[in-house]
């Protein structure tokens, strides 16, 4: 597999380093986005903008409206602060915010983990084979479902 290296952050320095990236990136880093951050990063699985919602809305006292949540995730998945787990319409926190490439997920249909693997070689051809059919802005989403090694009992 022809993948790159980076490190995986957690923690506060995950959250500096999301910080930092949204700054740069010409946005704010607000309360309620450092709440939603938080509640993301908190989840050991994707997490829905329900799920984060509900969440926040507990920790802050008062219901916080899912619309919210959508429009900040969205903000994250743009300035590569988390990805969106297309099939199971959740998200999990990018743990290198400063490194941008494809994700290809692996989605256990047991437990709901995601697990991501870089494969430049991979999604780098799935981008060529759709330029070469004429797409353009190619973003390729690559999900594979199965069950972990952890559930598996491997």
């Amino acid at each position: 597999m022809t993948g790159h290296l980076h490190h995986d952050l957690d923690g506060e320095h995950l959250v500096d380093a999301a910080r930092l990236a949204l700054v740069a990136a010409g946005e704010q880093w607000t309360d309620m986005r450092a709440d939603v951050f938080a509640a993301l990063t908190a989840r050991e699985t994707p997490a829905s903008a329900y799920d984060i919602a509900d969440g926040v809305g507990s920790q802050r006292g008062k219901r916080v409206a899912a619309n919210t949540v959508y429009r900040i995730l969205d903000l994250f998945v743009r300035t590569n602060l988390a990805r969106r787990v297309e099939s199971a319409n959740a998200y999990v926190a990018n743990p290198h915010p400063g490194c941008r490439h494809d994700c290809i997920f692996l989605i256990c249909d047991s437990c709901g983990g995601a697990t991501h693997l870089d494969d430049d070689r991979m999604t780098g051809a799935l981008r060529e084979a759709a330029r070469t059919a004429g797409f353009a802005d190619v973003r390729p989403v690559v999900e594979i479902r199965g069950i972990c090694r952890n559930c598996a009992g491997t």
